[in-house]
């Protein structure tokens, strides 16, 4: 009799190790979706692209404010108006002043886009002196840049948030060898503090400023030392032409003294006893001539 022998045929089980499934973890690093890292890259464009636009507008601002020195010599206000406009505009405020420092006051010389309240008021007030802790107080005592997030915080309310408006603000100052000569002073209308690369504009700005009005000072020194040399060269020309004609002499003389000191009138007197007699008269009304003595009045 024979044995049949049965054969299993249930399937071996697979071996720990043997094969397994691609998983996401596998995948190698380098073909994983990049997604964080190309925004990492287009931020940084954006960033660079922004920079080169405000070196570009910065470039331009100050093309053009050199451009108004070279064609104004000597003229200060267009500078100081170039300089306003275009520091207001580059960094994005509100509106800007430019205050001369003289004799221990500050004098509004300049003024862009002020709100119409602030500018009467800055009008009414004139030049008056910077009070001890306050922010003009404060720029003459450290001859820095004063930068204020919010001038609402300042103590007691300032002028240029009452009247203006003003929140963020800088005041560059102007500096000839140490010595303050004014300042320039930018607003925002909103809290928004000024950052290192606008302040650096400003401050540029100033140091042009302070070269514009010391050239424009030699200039006019110059220009008035021309002017009395050619006064002195006329009167010497008078003088050798009329050696015996005095009068022609003291008309050259006090035309040239009122010319110069940008008068509008002159009177040469001689003394007679106790009255002292016109010889010569420049500007002076015919009444004046024909009587002749000091008493006169215009």
């Amino acid at each position: 009799m024979r044995r049949h022998r049965t054969i299993s045929r249930k399937s071996a089980k697979p071996q720990h190790g043997s094969t397994t499934k691609p998983g996401r973890n596998n995948v190698p690093a380098a073909a994983r979706p990049a997604s964080s890292t190309l925004a990492d890259l287009q931020e940084q464009v954006s960033a660079l692209t922004r920079e080169l636009a405000q070196a570009l507008e910065q470039q331009a601002a100050t093309a053009e404010v050199l451009r108004v020195i070279s064609s104004s010599p000597g003229e200060l206000d267009p500078v100081f108006k170039a300089m306003l406009k275009n520091a207001t505009r580059v960094c994005g405020a509100k509106f800007g002043v430019l205050f001369r420092y003289d004799g221990g006051l500050f004098h509004p010389t300049v003024m862009l886009d002020v709100p119409p309240a602030l500018a009467d008021f800055l009008v009414r007030q004139g030049a008056f002196p910077p009070l001890p802790g306050r922010q003009f107080g404060r720029l003459c005592q450290t001859k820095n840049v004063i930068h204020v997030a919010d001038v609402a915080s300042e103590p007691g309310p300032l002028p240029s948030f009452r009247y203006g408006g003003a929140r963020s603000t800088i005041a560059v100052p102007l500096l000839n060898k140490d010595e303050l000569v004014g300042a320039f002073f930018i607003y925002r209308t909103e809290v928004q503090p000024f950052t290192d690369k606008e302040i650096e504009f400003v401050k540029n700005f100033a140091n042009q400023a302070v070269i514009a009005i010391e050239n424009t000072r030699l200039l006019n020194e110059l220009r008035e030392s021309l002017q009395q040399q050619t006064a002195t060269a006329d009167v010497l020309k008078v003088i050798s032409r009329s050696t015996f004609d005095l009068k022609s002499v003291l008309n050259t003389l006090i035309e040239s003294a009122v010319r110069l000191c940008e008068a509008d009138q002159g009177v040469i007197g001689r003394p007679r006893g106790a009255t002292y007699y016109f010889e010569a008269t420049y500007g002076v009304s015919r009444v004046c001539r024909v009587h002749g003595k000091s008493p006169c009045k215009n």
